[in-house]
């Protein structure tokens, strides 16, 4: 007679302790600025798909394309999102019934009390079964929820991974550019310095300049040699770089000139179009989700399960008639005890929607920050250009002074000497501005979240 009060109270110990998840924490998110810091000109182009073509090098593109198919990372990101289509498929299964089928045999031989002669007797039963969870607290649909949300976070961890890849591939293919551009100026201003040499050496012979600087002028000319094989290798691991990240050996890239590259000025879009498209917000988002829904699969495991059984067959046995058999059954599965093991998992559960909760909020917050930071250097990196360049004028225009002036025995060679260092110096400077600007673009684009694609829903 205590059976049936005991089941109803350990079910309303079980529904009381087990209320309605919480939503996920609101000072989690991350507000929307009204607005960018940065001014940035009116007339500019807006991210889209295939962004590295606004460089304007179709050796560029072919390198992104090459990477976008041979990386890697990207590969092993792609085989993810395969784990994650099977899981999500077994979790769904968990929805439906499950059908089972079963051939039982029996050959047993026994003895005949009355008459006492042995008799075999050969026995067979098919049978189907079928089980089904009735899922009343939604604990199989929660887990089905996550799955799928884990699926489109790996879907768009596959975007971002994409997008990361070929961000990587234009960063290490201007760089290439970049050290091919500083490698011409070594050169040139090694024939520079062969050419200071012979005539320092010529006038030392003739008693027209001392020693002293046919000395200089030949530490410049073994300075400036010296560049030549360090930018050299520089060259050769910057190709096998670029070839990693391309998923190739270690070789030759063709590739076309520095000075060639166009540095487009993207406009931003609205802050909340950010959001919209960069692909590791929304697979932040999306693992928020897959988190919030695991946690309530888990705390609904802490209530009575119910499963439903049938089953149906034919029994055949040796020398009688076959018989239909068949079963119809149910269970509840209530947790009485387990020293808490249940409970602790739901707990870890909510621990873990909360780090995704905040993991949601830092994303949100560096895509912000990265966008901010990005666009200040366009604006910025530009003026720093264009005060170099003035430089590099005004360099160039000392040193033909300064040339003049030894050459005609009005100064010394170390008028000519620091004018040559201003020179080059400049001239290096006006190639890694230009790098930088052509760096801060690829990240502009890369932190707009350009050249991804929303998957089908």
């Amino acid at each position: 007679m205590m059976r049936r009060p005991l089941a109803v109270g350990v079910l309303a110990l079980a529904l009381s302790g087990c209320a309605t998840a919480p939503p996920p924490r609101t000072d989690a998110l991350a507000a929307t600025p009204p607005q960018w810091r940065a001014q940035l000109p009116a007339a500019a182009s807006i991210v889209e798909a295939g962004w590295w073509r606004a460089f304007g090098d179709p050796r560029l593109t072919t390198a992104i394309e090459r990477a976008l198919a041979g990386n890697t990372d990207l590969a092993v990101a792609q085989a993810r999102v395969r784990e994650a289509e099977a899981l999500a498929v077994q979790a769904r299964s968990a929805l439906l019934p499950t059908l089972t089928g079963s051939v039982a045999a029996q050959e047993a031989r026994s003895l005949n009390a009355a008459s006492g002669q042995p008799a075999t007797v050969t026995t067979v039963q098919p049978q189907l079964q079928v089980a089904y969870e009735v899922d009343l607290w939604g604990r199989v649909r929660a887990a089905n929820n996550a799955a799928r949300a884990a699926l489109q976070a790996s879907r768009y961890g596959s975007d971002a991974a994409a997008l990361s890849v070929a961000a990587a591939t234009a960063r290490a293919y201007v760089q290439l550019l970049s050290l091919d551009a500083q490698f011409e100026i070594a050169r040139g201003t090694l024939v520079s310095r062969n050419e200071s040499l012979r005539v320092a050496a010529r006038r030392a012979e003739t008693g027209y300049t001392s020693q002293l600087e046919l000395a200089q002028a030949q530490a410049e000319q073994r300075a400036a040699a010296q560049r030549v094989p360090a930018l050299e290798l520089a060259v050769r691991q910057q190709e096998n770089a670029l070839r990693l990240l391309t998923g190739e050996l270690p070789g030759p890239v063709a590739r076309g000139r520095f000075d060639a590259l166009a540095i487009p000025a993207p406009t931003p879009g609205l802050p909340s179009s950010l959001l919209a498209r960069r692909p590791d917000i929304a697979q932040s988002e999306a693992e928020l989700a897959s988190a919030d829904a695991n946690f309530a699969s888990e705390r609904a495991a802490l209530l009575p399960q119910v499963d439903l059984t049938a089953s149906i067959g034919r029994l055949f046995v040796q020398q009688i008639d076959p018989v239909s058999v068949w079963s119809l059954g149910g269970s509840l599965l209530a947790p009485l005890f387990n020293g808490g093991r249940l409970a602790a998992q739901a707990d870890a559960a909510e621990a873990q929607r909360d780090q995704a909760a905040q993991a949601y909020r830092a994303v949100v917050l560096n895509a912000f920050s990265e966008t901010e930071n990005a666009l200040e250097g366009v604006v910025r990196l530009q003026r720093q250009s264009d005060e170099a360049s003035a430089q590099r004028a005004a360099v160039a225009e000392a040193l033909k002074h300064a040339r003049n002036r030894y050459r005609a025995g009005y100064a010394s060679y170390l008028e000519e000497l620091d004018a040559q260092r201003g020179l080059y110096n400049a001239e290096v400077e006006l190639i890694q501005l230009r790098q930088s600007r052509l760096l801060n673009t690829v990240a502009l684009y890369q932190a707009l979240g350009g050249g991804w694609n929303v998957p089908a829903q």
